[in-house]
């Protein structure tokens, strides 16, 4: 998808939702004040805290928070175990002022709702929470880099498989794929014309992953997904989905029709990584690729 449209779009969404605007409805409150109110709802904070929250410089908190305490909407209180630092809580005023805030506000939301269907409503709820994660994962991937493998990065990537096969138990005697004889060849086994293969670095130039796909053999409408592994300090940011979406995107532009994989009860996150993208379970293998530990198999119709 081009992402010029969907920038343009979500331009319009913050300008529709009066981010723009110098207030908020009909109350005295910037958009960064009132997230500010609504963040101290759920209890005290430090300044640092919130900034956090919201996502912005600690220094661009401070103002705002500083306008709030004047008008009498916060007060600061000494930290319960920092003697060195505050906290900011809701005095009774700003409860009043967020109460009526979150009156307007719903106001506002449920009028733009009735104009949409249930069934549309949902749709909305699914998008946008889809699209805010999409945005919480790419902010934390930043500084992360995936990138076709290279000769330099044979040794450095066999490594990673072994330490992950190690860790789970995947051990070369039972069929795992810690056996393959090309373990220390990938970037000369993906040389194919159907065959790829990426690594993953972390900011400080770590490898600290990989995946790829090749044919699988005796079907040349199907790609096999492969030697997927992920290092402790990869996990949980989102980029083994973004690599497999990559090898999916990359597998139809080579003209395959199906994408099938291996794996094992032990990755039960590869599992479920693999269902939530439409991976469906086999009842049993596709051709022979010499897994006979893999008791999963899955397709995706492509």
């Amino acid at each position: 998808m081009d992402p010029r449209p969907l920038r343009a779009l979500s331009r319009e969404l913050v300008r529709e939702l009066g981010m723009l605007s110098q207030q908020c409805g009909s109350l005295a409150l910037s958009p960064l004040e009132a997230h500010l109110l609504i963040e101290l709802e759920s209890g005290p904070a430090t300044n640092q805290q919130l900034a956090d929250r919201l996502r912005i410089d600690k220094s661009n908190a401070s103002r705002p928070l500083a306008r709030l305490a004047e008008r009498d909407l916060i007060a600061w209180q000494p930290h319960p175990s920092d003697g060195r630092s505050k906290e900011a809580q809701l005095t009774a005023f700003g409860q009043d002022q967020l109460k009526e805030l979150h009156r307007q506000m719903d106001e506002t939301m449920a009028e733009a709702l009735a104009q949409l269907s249930p069934a549309e409503s949902e749709q909305i709820w699914e998008g946008m929470r889809r699209y805010r994660s999409a945005l919480s994962r790419a902010r934390r991937q930043q500084g992360y880099v995936i990138r076709p493998i290279t000769p330099s990065d044979n040794a450095r990537i066999a490594a990673v498989i072994r330490a992950v096969s190690a860790e789970y138990g995947l051990t070369a005697d039972k069929g795992y794929g810690v056996a393959d004889p090309n373990l220390d060849f990938l970037h000369e086994t993906y040389r194919g014309e159907r065959s790829r293969y990426w690594v993953i670095e972390g900011p400080d130039g770590t490898l600290l992953g990989g995946g790829g796909i090749a044919p699988l053999a005796g079907a040349t409408d199907v790609c096999e997904l492969q030697k997927m592994y992920f290092l402790p300090a990869l996990r949980g940011l989102g980029l083994g989905r973004r690599l497999v979406l990559l090898a999916l995107a990359e597998a139809r532009a080579l003209g395959y029709q199906r994408c099938y994989l291996e794996t094992t009860e032990v990755l039960r996150e590869a599992t479920t990584l693999y269902e939530s993208l439409g991976f469906e379970h086999l009842p049993g293998p596709l051709g022979c690729t010499g897994h006979d530990a893999c008791e999963i198999c899955m397709v995706l119709e492509l």
